[in-house]
């Protein structure tokens, strides 16, 4: 894919049954402005999105991202978008990707102040190069996120388990991950228990079990984390636990998962250097290019 593609939503119900949404698509130059100075997406930040990754014309994990967006505008107090209709979207995307990397995103704003519905528009681009990233792995920083793991439960207002477009504290995170000479984060609770990356979920393996933060305390739950752990579960046991940071150094493998960079590989912590197995981070990376429904 050369180019960018966008398409304006106009959404729908969530229970609203159609053969065919298309008459409530707009294509858009994704170059010209296409938003109203009272968009509150990017006056505030007011709405959620999803990002995924695109593979020779194939998006991956639809569903699951799709179930994403929806926990998240219920989490936000937004309209439930509409499966279908934003399912038909994103294979219009596609069609635009054509062969090699591709990233489809999905935003569902608040709209225009005071304006009676949300905005929705979907965009297909061309995805960043992560083939040295996958073969080389990643240095991480550990970084305190400031709440403890029962805010979310606590404080639901904080929206810590919604995708928001709200990206600054992860963009600032990463920021400082770089000072620090390392190329991405792990953020952990103020009480001590390893959460997640700013834009990507964690996995850990002990012996033969792998295991992630349990998606509670505002994490995710990555859709790339459970494409592994189907993959994995064949031959190994996968878990979701309670993980103190004190547990990262000892892992004898970890890696960072997400849909558009897939798996990279950890090699080292705050300094601490990480063991790397090579062999089955080629073999994770395979399995999330193949196409996944």
């Amino acid at each position: 894919m050369n180019r960018r593609f966008a398409l304006i939503i106009d959404p729908v119900a969530a229970d609203e049954l159609r053969p065919d949404y298309r008459d409530t698509f707009t294509t858009v130059d994704a170059a010209a402005p296409a938003l109203s100075v009272g968009e509150l997406s990017t006056q505030r930040g007011d709405g959620v999105f999803e990002s995924i990754g695109v593979v020779d014309g194939h998006a991956q994990e639809v569903v699951p991202h799709l179930d994403r967006l929806a926990h998240s505008a219920r989490l936000c107090d937004l309209p439930v978008p509409n499966a279908d209709q934003w399912h038909q979207a994103i294979d219009q995307a596609a069609a635009q990707c054509g062969d090699g990397e591709a990233v489809i995103k999905l935003i569902l704003s608040r709209g225009v102040e005071h304006g009676p519905t949300p905005t929705a528009w979907v965009t297909a681009s061309p995805a960043a190069d992560f083939r040295e990233v996958r073969a080389n792995g990643i240095r991480v920083v550990t970084l305190d996120r400031g709440y403890d793991l029962g805010a979310s439960e606590r404080a639901p207002w904080l929206l810590l388990g919604a995708k928001t477009l709200s990206y600054a504290v992860n963009m600032a995170a990463l920021r400082e991950a770089h000072r620090r000479d390392a190329d991405d984060a792990i953020f952990l609770s103020s009480d001590g228990f390893v959460l997640e990356a700013p834009t990507a979920s964690l996995i850990l393996r002990f012996g033969d079990r792998f295991v992630t933060p349990a998606p509670n305390g505002g994490i995710l739950h990555g859709t790339t984390q459970l494409s592994v752990y189907e993959h994995l579960a064949a031959r190994f046991e996968v878990g979701y636990d309670r993980i103190p940071a004190s547990d990262l150094p000892r892992a004898d493998a970890a890696w960072l998962v997400s849909s558009v960079r897939l798996a990279a590989a950890i090699t080292a912590v705050d300094g601490a250097e990480l063991p790397v197995d090579h062999a089955l981070t080629a073999e994770l990376n395979d399995y999330l290019l193949s196409p996944r429904d």
